[in-house]
C-alpha cells in the first residue's frame, strides 16, 4: 500500500471527525469549499483549517476556479482506506444543500424555480 511514515500521516489527519467528514464528502468526486461549509454546517475558517490539515497530510488537493477553490481526493488510494475503515461512502454526499452557493446548488436551485 504505502510506507509506513506515510500511513501514519493520513490516520492522524483522518483522525479528527470533521476531517473525516470531509474526506467522506470527497469520495464522490471534487467540490468546492462553499458546498463543504454548508455539508458541514461550519464556518469558513474551520472548514479551511481542515483542508489545510488534509492537504498538508496529502490526502486531498486543490485548484482555483476563479474565486472558487475545489478540492478532490489526492490519491487513489484513499477512498479503499476510507471503506475499510468506514464502510460505503454515504449516499447524501452531493445533495443540493439548500442556501449553497456552490454552482451544482445555484444550477439546481434555478431549474426548480423555472
Amino acid at each position: 500500500m504505502t510506507d509506513h511514515l506515510e500511513l501514519a500521516i493520513w490516520l492522524k489527519a483522518i483522525a479528527h471527525p470533521a476531517r473525516l467528514q470531509i474526506l467522506d464528502l470527497l469520495r464522490g468526486g471534487e467540490m468546492c469549499v462553499c458546498h463543504i461549509e454548508a455539508a458541514l454546517n461550519k464556518r469558513q475558517a474551520y472548514v479551511s483549517q481542515q483542508l489545510m490539515a488534509l492537504r498538508e497530510a496529502g490526502l486531498v488537493e486543490s485548484r482555483k476556479d476563479g474565486l472558487r477553490v475545489y478540492y478532490a481526493l489526492a490519491d487513489a488510494r484513499i477512498d479503499p482506506l476510507l471503506t475499510l475503515m468506514s464502510g460505503a461512502p454515504a449516499e447524501h454526499r452531493h445533495a443540493v444543500i439548500e442556501g449553497c452557493p456552490c454552482p451544482t446548488c445555484a444550477a439546481v436551485s434555478l431549474a426548480e424555480i423555472n
